[in-house]
């Protein structure tokens, strides 16, 4: 059976004058499950106070209250064959309903921020971690291509280039003559160089 949306707005902050009687809640839950919109109505008035005061601790803001009172109130109608009066009172299951909807919406709003922020982040953060992963990614290609080389050439110019020493002080570093390192060097990089344009 459908329902018409409740009449109007929930009370805001405005709880029943009298507590409503559990057992008398109870009942009328029970006949909601049975369809009894007159019920419902009965429900409403009861329910629609508590629950939008619920909403509003929870969410801070009136106008989301408004409309997770009135989903909870909804839901109270679709689940009503659910509530079992033998697990606590009408009126505390109601209340978890409307707070586990008001919940929902803080998740919700948190979730929608938080893309938000991502997508706002400033292209020059992404542009420097594309930076990063490049030079990540020569330098590792860079490694690959020295295993590549003998050990002597390998030493020369890690030496030579990759810590500054000139070519005699690599040759006296290594106790190779100088024509051997820059012999050695120059095949080196030679090789490197087609290794580092084959990767490519």
């Amino acid at each position: 059976m459908e329902i018409n949306e409740p009449h109007g707005s929930p009370r805001r902050g405005s709880a029943p004058t009298a507590a409503p009687d559990p057992a008398d809640l109870g009942d009328l839950i029970g006949r909601v499950a049975r369809g009894d919109q007159d019920a419902f109505e009965l429900v409403y008035e009861q329910l629609s106070g508590p629950v939008y005061g619920m909403a509003l601790r929870t969410l801070r803001d009136p106008a989301q209250a408004e409309e997770v009172a009135q989903e909870a109130l909804v839901e109270l109608w679709r689940k009503a064959s659910r509530f079992e009066p033998g697990r606590g009172s009408a009126s505390a299951w109601a209340l978890t309903l409307a707070h586990r909807r008001a919940i929902d919406r803080v998740r919700s709003s948190q979730a929608d921020k938080d893309r938000e922020e991502r997508a706002n982040l400033p292209e020059r953060d992404f542009d420097q971690v594309a930076e990063q992963a490049q030079i990540r990614l020569e330098q590792q290609q860079v490694r690959r291509c020295l295993e590549r080389l003998t050990e002597l050439q390998r030493e020369s110019i890690t030496l030579a280039y990759y810590q500054g020493y000139s070519y005699s002080q690599v040759a006296r570093l290594l106790d190779v003559g100088l024509s051997t390192i820059k012999t050695r060097m120059r095949d080196g990089l030679i090789r490197l160089r087609d290794c580092l344009g084959v990767d490519r």
